[in-house]
Formats: structure tokens, sequence, C-alpha cells
């Protein structure tokens, strides 16, 4: 654990990621705060005239899932409008083996574990996979295995009985929803209309037709990929954190777990968070921004 302030030194965070071998990048909500998705914690708070936190429960589904999916339908909707902005298609471009050697000359590894559940991070991923599908050497291709999205799926739907799910793209995922959605001028606008729908237009399984639920993990729900996180973490020597708040856990243990072994961590926040001064750097600012300028990348070669 860092005994000092942590190093705001470009060049010195340079050296430590030069010498990197296993790269662990753990990003929040702020990495896609620049695409238009609001944040629990900041724009999109207050839903419903709730705390958004409260309707990411299982009891809050069990109580009322018109509500609800109401509330994950509407952010499908924003995350269906958003496009990856230039710190998701940095970190998909550093899953290209060759390329992560010009950033990090010796490292064996790189892998993206995500708390966003919005899919910006796979589609900027997926993009590149299509862009460079010609390329004949596997190091010249993104590895489609590098990211983790350890909150779950927004886009998935999940039956509630069978265990059935699917991804749906789809825009209304339902009618109902579709007709919920069409009387919300913007997010919180949703406070002073709300519509109780029946459990029975809300989603259901295409297999058994119980009453189906996004796909995503809820506050008391265990996270996904855990034992393969938890691998990697044990063996970075470099963690970047970007644009989470550093207070859900098993996440929030992630800075403490790689400094226990040795390992450097560098956080990318615009806002301040309870842990910077545990970091070994930390860099303030929007990430998009940030994380280009630091790691010395231009935003017209991403």
């Amino acid at each position: 654990m860092s005994k000092s302030s942590p190093s705001r030194d470009i060049e010195e965070f340079r050296k430590v990621l030069h010498a990197s071998q296993h790269i662990v990048v753990l990003a929040g909500a702020g990495l896609s705060a620049a695409s238009g998705i609001p944040t629990f914690r900041n724009g999109g708070g207050l839903w419903q005239s709730l705390e958004a936190t409260k309707l990411a429960t299982p009891e809050a589904f069990a109580a009322n899932p018109s509500l609800v999916w109401q509330f994950y339908h509407y952010r499908r909707i924003k995350a269906l409008a958003a496009q990856p902005n230039d710190a998701h298609k940095l970190l998909a471009k550093m899953s290209i083996p060759n390329y992560l050697k010009t950033i990090a000359p010796v490292a064996n590894s790189y892998h993206l574990v995500t708390q966003n559940v919005d899919r910006l991070s796979f589609n900027a991923l997926e993009t590149l996979s299509k862009d460079l599908d010609s390329k004949k050497s596997s190091a010249d291709r993104p590895r489609k295995d590098s990211v983790y999205q350890m909150h779950g799926r927004l886009f998935e739907v999940k039956c509630t009985s069978c265990g059935w799910f699917e991804e749906d793209l789809n825009n209304p995922l339902c009618p109902a929803l579709g007709e919920a959605d069409s009387k919300l001028q913007d997010y919180h606008d949703a406070g002073s209309k709300i519509s109780d729908i029946p459990e029975s237009e809300l989603p259901r399984c295409r297999q058994c037709n119980a009453l189906a639920r996004p796909g995503v993990v809820w506050f008391g729900e265990k996270p996904f990929y855990l034992d393969k996180i938890n691998s990697l973490v044990y063996k970075a020597d470099l963690c970047i954190i970007i644009g989470t708040s550093l207070t859900v856990y098993p996440a929030a243990s992630y800075m403490y777990r790689v400094q226990r072994h040795k390992g450097k961590v560098a956080i990318f926040n615009l806002d301040p968070t309870e842990k910077d001064h545990e970091a070994d750097f930390l860099f303030s600012g929007q990430c998009e921004v940030e994380l280009l300028r630091v790691l010395g990348v231009q935003s017209d070669s991403v």
C-alpha cells in the first residue's frame, strides 16, 4: 500500500507501464459517462423519484417488476443510442497483442474487467474485430476473450424460473415498455409519469413463459467470472482503475490485492474517491481525455 501521496508524474507512470507484464484494467460508470450513459451516483442517481441503487435489487424486482423493468428499459434505450468513446476504443485496441507491445513492451497479458452493463466495451471490441478480421496473424487482431462483464449484460433477458437467457437488442423489448417509454422526455422526467404495467405484459421467457428479468447482477447477487477475475488480479503487476467510485465489492478490494503482492495501481477518475490516497498514481479528469494523454496516444489513432 502506498505510504505517500499518489504520483501524477506521467513519465514515472510510463516507466511502470513499460515494465509491466500482467495488466488488468478495472472500469466503472465513469468510462461510459462521455458516451451519454447516466451513472447511478451522479446524473442518473434518481429515477421515478427513487434512488436508482434501490431499484437494482432482487427485492425491488419481486415487489414491483413493472417499475424495475421500466427503469432498465430506459437504461437500454440510453445504451442503444450511445457509441463507444475514445477510452473504450483505446482499451479495445490494447487487446491486440502487437499494439499492446507499443505501449507496454514486455506485457504478456491484458484484460479489461468492467462493472458496466452497457455493452460499450464489447461494442468497441466487436467493431475492432470486424475491421481487423483480414489480418493473418492473431497478434494483429484483438483478443475477444479480453473483456469480462462482471456485473452482467443490460441487453440480456433471463428467465426467473427455468434459467433460459438470450441477448435481445430490440427496442422496445415489448410493446408495454415501449408505450411507457414514449411518455418520457428525459431521464429525470420519469418521476412524474409512472406506468403500472401488468406482469403478464412484461418480458416473458421464450421457453416456459415465466416472468423474465434483466440479465444484470443486482446488489446482493454474486458477480460473474469471479474465479477468473481473482486469478487475473492475483498475478497483475499493474492495475489501471478507470471511472469507478471504488465502493462496490468485490471490485473495490482489487486495488489492495494488487498492491499486496507489490503491484502498482493507477486511478483515472473525474471525481475523487475515498481510496485515491492509496493509489500509486492518480490522474484526474475525463477518462476519455486523460487515459489517452497519459498513455501518449492520439485520439485520431484509436
